[in-house]
């Protein structure tokens, strides 16, 4: 007898309706086709041990099972209910009239247990977008898969009650959530905030501007001058996640199987900080078997890159493209898959080898050394970062202090502003803040009077400042005037832009 039941492939952040057709015969063999990967060749033994400890067992007849489309590989050990259920069907040992309605995947514990699975919220929807009825899946899986509506999710525990469900109409509890209620609740848990932070103005208020117009951001002091601390707040003075971009990120973590049982929706952005020994496969994603890297897991959220000229030279250089395009994209010879990666960048580092400023008696690095040092960091990567500040060291008067600093709340209330002018500005057009301007919008949207044109000309003369520099200038001078709410770019929006370009002068040569 034939059956056909269904599971699910991911392919990239969407999933790909899996066909599983069992058929039993006359004769004896188990023949398992349609490209499958070891984890799903060993199924077998987990199955036969599951189902005979669920007081079933697998025929002794010719079993041929095919998973279609057979070009297609599939991957994990999550299609093991979904063949067990189908051999059971096929040989007549469970009724199966319903059984196609539904989408069936877990894997199988020895004794018919369900363990959780990868991927839930992109299955879930596809299973809602071809018409079944409901989805059945591990427990530790249902919440995650209720925030799809109009769709039945039934949580199991054991194989055992998905058999009786079929077999003897006894009814499974259903998971439901109510996926805006889920995400309003949530939405301002931040676990840091900057009115933890002793001193700093300056790199505050740096922060706040590149939280306002999605500037990426490098932190640049002596170790102990509270990088890390300010980098880990981020996050919490950015504007909340929509419902639409924490379904996507959520649906990224789902997939690299980063959802923990009790999380059911992302709800506030993600913070990635990956160690400086990471390979350019984990932070881009990729591998044989493709999987979204460090940077799409930062998807509408911060990357943290700390000490970054510790990082090898390559993995740095394969982020120039995700920064650029805020897509990465990873090519085989039989697919391609794309990976969300519109994330912001925020990198700290030491100003020397030694750790300290050219000026500070404690540097012991020679010129030589730092420009070494500085070299590490290639120019076309610098180009990409909006914002250099320097973090100075706390005196014991600030780390004294009793009386807190501004919270992250009243920060993000001047910043959402700021992003609200933004998305008046650029409601025409694909640019969604002042970060993502071309050289047009430049033109249109950063007017300068003749002072701010004096001003920014001194600066490239005095300074030394770079050529690449003149425009992040200009992006980020715009955002300190969406701050102030200024429809115009004036002269000390100009000069505290110059400030932030740290890294252009020839100070560090000093």
């Amino acid at each position: 007898m034939l059956v056909k039941i269904y599971g699910a492939a991911i392919h990239g952040v969407s999933a790909q309706i899996i066909t599983i057709e069992v058929n039993v015969d006359q004769g004896v063999g188990y023949h398992l086709v349609g490209l499958p990967d070891n984890a799903i060749k060993e199924s077998s033994y987990r199955i036969s041990a599951a189902l005979k400890n669920s007081g079933f067992k697998i025929p002794g007849k010719k079993i041929t099972i095919n998973m279609a489309p057979a070009d297609l590989r599939k991957e994990g050990s999550a299609y093991d209910m979904s063949i067990a259920l189908g051999i059971l069907a096929a040989s007549d040992l469970i009724k199966a009239e319903n059984i196609g309605q539904y989408l069936i995947m877990g894997e199988l514990s020895l004794d018919g247990g369900l363990q959780p699975i990868k991927g839930i919220l992109p299955i879930a929807i596809k299973a809602r977008e071809d018409g079944f009825k409901g989805i059945i899946l591990p427990k530790q899986n249902a919440r995650e898969a209720a925030i799809v509506n109009n769709l039945d999710v039934y949580g199991v525990e054991n194989i055992k009650q998905v058999i009786d469900f079929f077999n003897e109409d006894l009814p499974l509890e259903k998971s439901e959530i109510d996926t805006r209620k889920e995400f309003q609740d949530k939405i301002d848990h931040f676990p840091f905030d900057f009115d933890e932070v002793k001193g700093q103005e300056a790199a505050k208020r740096a922060m706040e501007v590149a939280a306002a117009g999605g500037h990426n951001i490098i932190l640049i002091g002596s170790p102990g001058s509270g990088k890390t601390m300010l980098a880990k707040r981020l996050p919490s003075i950015l504007p909340a996640l929509s419902l639409k971009e924490s379904l996507e990120t959520t649906k990224i973590h789902s997939v690299a199987g980063k959802m923990g049982t009790e999380t059911s929706l992302i709800t506030i952005r993600p913070f990635r900080s990956p160690h400086h020994t990471i390979s350019d496969v984990a932070l881009v994603g990729g591998g044989s078997y493709p999987q979204p890297g460090e940077i799409s897991l930062a998807h509408n959220g911060v990357l943290f890159l700390d000490e970054m000229p510790e990082f090898k030279r390559t993995v740095l250089e394969v982020m120039r493209q995700p920064l650029e395009d805020r897509v990465v994209t990873i090519s085989r010879a039989k697919f391609t898959i794309e990976y969300p990666a519109s994330f912001m960048l925020v990198a700290s580092m030491n100003p020397s080898p030694s750790g300290y400023f050219p000026d500070d008696p404690n540097n012991t690095s020679s010129t030589m050394e730092m420009q070494r040092y500085m070299n590490k960091l290639s120019g076309p990567l610098l180009d990409r970062i909006d914002i250099h500040i320097e973090v100075s060291k706390v005196e014991y008067e600030q780390l004294a202090e009793k009386k807190k600093g501004e919270s992250s709340a009243s920060i993000r209330k001047r910043v959402n502003k700021a992003r609200d002018i933004q998305n008046e500005r650029y409601k025409d057009s694909e640019v969604n803040y002042n970060a993502q301007m071309g050289p047009k919008d430049i033109e249109k949207y950063c007017e300068l009077d003749d002072y701010s044109q004096l001003l920014i000309k001194a600066a490239m003369l005095k300074l030394n400042l770079s050529a690449r520099a003149y425009d992040r200038i200009l992006k980020v001078a715009r955002t300190i005037a969406d701050l102030e709410n200024s429809e115009n770019i004036q002269g000390d929006h100009i000069s505290e832009a110059i400030q932030y370009r740290s890294l252009d002068r020839d100070f560090w040569n000093a």
